[in-house]
């Protein structure tokens, strides 16, 4: 047990207060994160929208995204990433109270298309904020602090969210807007004027392209389009999964909620220990190829109807899935990356899990919906394995 504890504080060692602070902003926005896990279970509870219209319209948020990841990797390169994200905090907040007023499918896919846009210009920003907080030897970790405190934040979201769904769903929504607020204000007055570790990092990491677009990167294009095919997968938990548990088992907004807040504090608890230990023992290739194949595992597991318990099971596999697989495709960005691009690879790492914001309710709904849930899940898992397959192909050519 003592041994336990001295891995775990180990794993804290080094960081930055300014990478801590990151990590409170972050956990402060993420502890509002209560719309998009219940927002396909509001449009076809209270809206009355077909699964396959829900679908739709969570496509909708995935082309904000994507859209948003490219425009926020642009304008970092061009304006610094503590003006772009203090703008996305800022401008993200008001919409929330918009969205609610908005019940047609079309107004409501433009209002969602117009959050993501915004709050998805933020994504990138962050991620150069944390590559220039953070020391060189730390860049993992101050990655997966951050990656903690979202967890953090996304145990509390969704539990606190699914309790004011069954009071009202405008509340949702209320609620995401305040704490999106409340970051903002934090972030600003905290970072205002803050500097970072950019010049000693700029002489330890080696970069392999330092002026290259990340567009012609062929081995990293090819890295971002496996990034994808993993969050396709991976984001049934935001889309199919919610309604799964709906549909199938019959789940009530608070339990649903309670399963998501389960997920949320485990990554929160294992993940700095995971990726500490995970750093000294396996390669980055090596880890992301387990972290791809645990995924598809979890997804399997579903179609094993043995009670509740199995839900909690297979989101404790997925949890694992994320811990090893995400901070490491963000290092692999990181490192990939030069002082004049590192915007443009964060905005392209963004724009790949973006994208499949796009792809995954889609393909999500429309399978469940025309062949059912089992058939989904059991096709989940085969794409985690070519996916992996991918990943080993790259790496050895990312070597050469």
């Amino acid at each position: 047990m003592i041994r336990f504890l001295q891995i775990y504080l180990d794993a804290y060692r080094g960081l930055s207060r300014p990478a801590w602070m990151l990590a409170l902003v972050m956990f402060i926005n993420r502890s509002g994160a209560m719309v998009l896990p219940f927002l396909g279970v509001y449009m076809t509870n209270k809206l009355n929208y077909s699964i396959e219209d829900a679908g739709i319209i969570l496509s909708c948020f995935g082309i904000g995204a994507v859209s948003g990841s490219w425009l926020g990797g642009w304008l970092t390169d061009r304006f610094g990433h503590f003006r772009i994200q203090t703008c996305s905090l800022f401008l993200t907040a008001p919409l929330f109270f918009i969205l609610p007023q908005l019940q047609s499918m079309e107004s409501l896919a433009f209002g969602i298309f117009s959050l993501s846009l915004i709050s998805e210009t933020f994504r990138p920003a962050n991620s150069v904020s944390i590559t220039h907080y953070a020391k060189s030897e730390n860049i993992t970790k101050a990655f997966s602090l951050n990656r903690m405190a979202i967890n953090l934040g996304f145990s509390i979201g969704p539990a606190l969210g699914g309790f004011l769904a069954s009071v009202s769903y405008d509340l949702l929504f209320y609620g995401n807007g305040i704490t999106c607020l409340v970051a903002g204000i934090l972030f600003f007055f905290y970072f205002k004027g803050k500097k970072g570790h950019q010049k000693k990092r700029e002489n330890n990491i080696e970069h392999t392209f330092p002026r290259r677009s990340p567009y012609r990167d062929t081995p990293f294009m090819l890295f971002s389009i496996l990034c994808t095919l993993y969050a396709i997968c991976f984001f049934q938990l935001l889309n199919t999964l919610p309604l799964f548990y709906r549909s199938v088992y019959q789940l009530s907004e608070s339990q649903i909620g309670r399963i998501l807040a389960f997920s949320g504090l485990v990554v929160f608890s294992l993940e700095m220990l995971v990726v500490h230990i995970a750093e000294k023992k396996l390669s980055t290739a090596s880890v992301i190829i387990v972290g791809t194949l645990l995924c598809g595992v979890s997804y399997v597991l579903l179609n094993h109807h043995t009670g509740q318990w199995i839900l909690y099971f297979s989101i404790f596999i997925l949890c694992l899935s994320e811990i090893l697989a995400i901070p490491f495709m963000a290092t692999v960005t990181a490192n990939r990356s030069g002082k004049n691009n590192q915007g443009a690879y964060m905005g392209l790492n963004a724009l790949a899990f973006s994208g499949a914001h796009i792809i995954s309710p889609y393909i999500g709904t429309h399978i469940a919906a025309t062949y059912g849930f089992t058939a989904l899940w059991w096709g989940t898992g085969a794409m985690t394995v070519i996916t992996a397959i991918g990943f080993l192909w790259v790496f050895r050519l990312m070597k050469r």
